[in-house]
């Protein structure tokens, strides 16, 4: 036993560092009283306390969502910071100034992830070596609990791929101390092969473990997650970045060999259909639905129901072949705002829980950030770009369009729904997801919970000179540069002014995802392809299947109170295979705001030079409230301009493991240490 644990223990020190193998050959850090490996292992609060420190190297760096300091995948044309506590700021970070050369946090964001996920693989893979039946651990428990550690370092390579690009795949049983060191550095695995070895860690996990789980451990895997990470990977190998990009020929191992597929291969689109519809078949997941409210008032916290308008089929239709008896906006909003735990949302597939380093580094110190100073208690200092603001369609569904949208300000409160007086037109008669989401010039903050009146039910503007606005003389940076904030993660009852704060769940994954997943594979495909279910158990045909992108979509928008797509604006958007992707980009951009998906699907597409380099717009900042028609001329943001390169496609190794492993390539476009 303890010559393996000294052989995975160099593993590590070849992503970690040589300096901290002391810390690494010692499994007694871990506990109070000295302990040896077999006892460990005998003892199932031991057993547990060793797979929660593999769970652990989840959290900080390699949070999805959260505080700048360690989440800033999760901004890209779509959110924007002005907070100095991330060590970067957004234009640095937008212009690739992360490079290996920095230091201080600048550094520790694009080292840290890397050491941090293979020392959790690490823990993950001692665990399935020694985890075995005994006295205290019963088959049925230590089935599950390998299935965790599997779906754990499944996990862990999955966020290093998404980052990093191909990444080394270390032996899962550890490498042999006493050979030469050139046989102990390791260079990176395609993504190919970094994918299908993801794909055999969840197999792997979904054969051990729970298919559902009680709500004390609502935020382990299950058997749905583990497919889901897997239809996730299947989907980013099948995207035009890793699938036939003579773009990244330069991408190389140390022997030349190309590390993204150069040829392009319609089956791998297959693949992620199939692997989306294995998650579907399990039937353990759906969109979350709240009933209509009938009372509320049209603002207010919790505001009645606005019914969309009136659809033949969908205002006539309960849930879930229509929206009448639903609520679109607390539908969505209550995914993330706190008012759910994860065992009460059955769309949730994975979840960090709320347990996300406290207040200060999770999803409740994003939506801190989102808050108005003044009366809410927050930093508002983090807000959204014009375009995402305008990705939000009209209540009909129809795509918003600037021209054609009548200008000026409501004239008393409830005059449109969710919209009190003064509020520019633009924002009127737009779909619950915009409302649930952006926090417009003129937006209502309930904060129920404080104390004092005058911080409750309050509006906010970003006019020139007002207390959340530009201000006229500024040494700080709570306002908002675009003129457009964002609440999507605030509870309505929530307020840092002598009231009550609201914990968060994480939404790692969500059923949404899955749906849209399939639907985006599904219209890729030209041909019929036979793929076998995730257990051997049947053969799928796959192939462009209108029908079935048509049922995948339209729970994502009945939930949202939109019609289908052919529904709405365009009866050909399903028979037309670029209409369908534009409208598939689109929907995962106003769904999953937020949620660390924009900035790896624009990446995936090959979409980020286009999206990512282009000019941010929004409101003039600028114009004081005695000329606010100017203020909503969309201008251009100088303070958060932002570029794209290549070397902005994955993120760079530091300069000090490409020093320890010989074998290492730096990505693409990023200087290496000589």
């Amino acid at each position: 036993m303890k010559k393996k644990y000294i052989i995975w223990s160099l593993a590590v020190c070849l992503g970690t560092g040589f300096q901290s193998c002391s810390d690494y050959l010692s499994v007694e850090r871990y506990f109070n009283d000295r302990q040896n490996v077999e006892r460990i292992f005998n003892s199932r609060d031991y057993t547990e306390q060793w797979l929660a420190a593999a769970y652990y190297q989840l959290l900080s760096f390699n949070l999805e969502i959260g505080h700048t300091r360690f989440t800033l995948t999760n901004y890209s044309d779509d959110m924007i910071y002005t907070e100095g506590g991330s060590g970067i700021s957004y234009s640095d970070f937008k212009f690739g100034k992360y490079g290996p050369q920095y230091t201080g946090n600048v550094g520790a964001l694009i080292y840290t992830p890397w050491t941090q996920s293979y020392d959790g693989i690490r823990q993950a893979s001692i665990f399935i070596e020694n985890v075995h039946p005994g006295d205290e651990i019963d088959e049925a428990v230590c089935r599950d609990l390998k299935g965790q550690a599997y779906f754990v370092r499944g996990y862990f390579y999955w966020l290093l791929l998404r980052k990093y690009g191909p990444v080394p795949i270390l032996p899962d049983k550890g490498l042999d101390y006493e050979a030469e060191y050139s046989e102990l550095a390791y260079p990176r695995n395609t993504y190919d092969e970094c994918v299908e070895y993801i794909s055999e860690q969840m197999l792997q996990a979904a054969e051990l473990l729970e298919s559902v789980r009680t709500s004390r451990n609502a935020a382990r895997p299950t058997r749905g997650a583990a497919l889901a990470v897997r239809a996730k990977a299947y989907l980013y190998a099948a995207s035009p970045l890793m699938n036939g990009n003579t773009e990244m020929a330069n991408f190389v191992d140390d022997t030349g060999k190309p590390l993204i597929a150069q040829a392009y291969d319609e089956s791998k689109w297959a693949k992620a259909a199939a692997a989306a519809r294995d998650v579907i078949s399990l039937n353990d997941f759906s969109i979350y639905t709240i009933p209509k409210r009938q009372t509320g008032g049209l603002l207010g916290a919790y505001p009645a129901t606005v019914e969309p308008p009136y659809h033949p089929v969908y205002s006539e239709n309960n849930w879930p072949d229509g929206w009448r008896d639903i609520d679109p906006l607390e539908s969505y909003r209550s995914l993330f705002n706190g008012d759910l735990y994860v065992a009460e949302n059955p769309e949730l597939i994975f979840s960090r829980g709320d347990n996300q380093l406290n207040d200060e580094y999770g999803i409740t110190s994003m939506s801190r950030h989102q808050m108005p100073v003044n009366q809410g208690g927050g930093w508002n200092c983090h807000g959204i770009t014009g375009k995402q603001c305008d990705a939000y369609a009209m209540i009909d569904g129809k795509p918003f369009d600037r021209a054609a949208t009548p200008k000026g300000f409501t004239t008393e409160d409830g005059q449109y729904p969710y919209l009190r007086k003064d509020v520019w037109l633009e924002y009127a008669n737009r779909e619950p997801r915009f409302y649930a989401s952006v926090a417009f010039s003129g937006a209502n903050w309930p904060c129920t919970s404080a104390s004092d009146a005058a911080n409750r039910d309050f509006q906010v503007f970003y006019y020139y000179g007002e207390s959340e606005g530009r201000k006229i003389i500024s040494t700080n940076d709570r306002w908002i540069p675009t003129g457009i904030g964002m609440m999507k993660y605030v509870n309505p009852k929530e307020s840092y002014k002598s009231g009550t704060v609201y914990p968060k769940v994480d939404p790692a994954i969500r059923y949404a995802d899955v749906l849209l997943i399939y639907a985006e594979a599904l219209n890729e495909l030209s041909g019929s392809h036979q793929i076998p279910s995730w257990d051997g158990s049947q053969t799928y045909t796959v192939s462009r299947d209108v029908a079935a992108m048509k049922q995948a979509v339209l729970p994502v928008r009945l939930r949202a109170g939109l019609p289908n797509y052919d529904d709405a604006y365009d009866a050909d958007t399903y028979d037309n295979r670029d209409k369908l992707r534009t409208a598939l980009k689109r929907e995962r951009q106003v769904e999953f705001l937020g949620e660390n998906q924009r900035y790896y699907d624009l990446r995936r597409w090959k979409d980020a030079p286009e999206e990512e380099g282009a000019q941010i717009y929004g409101c003039n900042t600028t114009v004081p409230k005695d000329s606010r028609d100017h203020f909503y001329e969309q201008i251009v943001v100088a303070s958060v301009q932002t570029a794209f390169s290549q070397k902005q496609y994955f993120w760079p190794i530091a300069w000090s493991e490409l020093q320890r492993n010989a074998r290492l390539t730096q990505a693409p476009g990023w200087p290496s240490f000589d």
